[in-house]
């Protein structure tokens, strides 16, 4: 039982508002596979398992590996990714932990280096958005009950 407020039930214009901002970052044109990579990645850092259950699961379905979701938690010392993954990997970390780790020129250079002006944008407000999510999710103790939890 969650005796936290349903920020679905009383989160009215503005919680819609933030939804569908979330569905139009989603649209953006970025690669599906990258997305859940971030969306994975900035939950592990925010410890938020609803976050987790769920794009682990999207990431499943749409066609990502056991072995890069598992490796997603030391993904600088994990081969298997890509230097444009790598790029939106370091991204992730650093704006999820901005407070911390900033944003430093080569982390920038990087991003630079595989995504265009457009698609910087695009993966910024994503890694905002699943960060925003993360923090719902824990602060109310969001739950999807359709994925459910192994027991």
């Amino acid at each position: 039982m969650n005796d936290r407020t349903d920020v679905y039930a009383v989160g009215g214009a503005l919680f819609k508002a933030w939804y569908d901002l979330s569905i139009q970052v989603e649209k953006s044109g970025l690669e599906k596979s990258l997305l859940e990579l971030i969306k994975i990645r900035a939950s592990q850092i925010n410890g938020c398992a609803n976050c987790l259950n769920m794009h682990t699961s999207d990431a499943r379905k749409a066609g990502e590996t056991e072995q890069r979701i598992h490796l997603l938690c030391a993904w600088e010392e994990a081969p298997c990714f890509s230097p444009r993954e790598r790029a939106a990997l370091d991204w992730t970390d650093h704006m999820t932990q901005i407070a911390t780790k900033r944003a430093p020129d080569h982390v920038y250079a990087a991003l630079a280096h595989e995504f265009s002006a457009e698609e910087q944008v695009q993966l910024t407000l994503a890694i905002n958005v699943i960060n925003g999510w993360n923090r719902l999710a824990v602060g109310f103790r969001l739950y999807n009950p359709a994925l459910g939890w192994a027991a």
